[in-house]
């Protein structure tokens, strides 16, 4: 569930805890269909974290990462 994107700007997508995984952060901020569609971005390097590519589907994202896929991003906010 990702809000509006601002002019500009990624959307938001809000986390309960303090830390989401980079997978289950593409899967919820519909980057990715599903877990093996999440797992062939990030291996293909086509998922940046933060403006660099990351390979690891398990990076802890943290309130303000910014993660982009697809042309699309999307900044992890804390309370959801």
């Amino acid at each position: 569930m990702t809000t509006p994107q601002q002019p500009g700007g990624p959307d938001e997508l809000p986390i309960r805890d303090d830390m989401i995984r980079l997978g289950q952060a593409l899967k919820l901020a519909n980057l990715a269909e599903d877990g093996a569609h999440a797992r062939g971005l990030v291996e293909d390097g086509q998922v940046s974290v933060n403006g660099e590519v990351e390979t690891r589907r398990g990076r802890q994202l943290h309130p303000g990462d910014v993660v982009s896929a697809g042309g699309a991003s999307v900044r992890i906010t804390a309370g959801g």
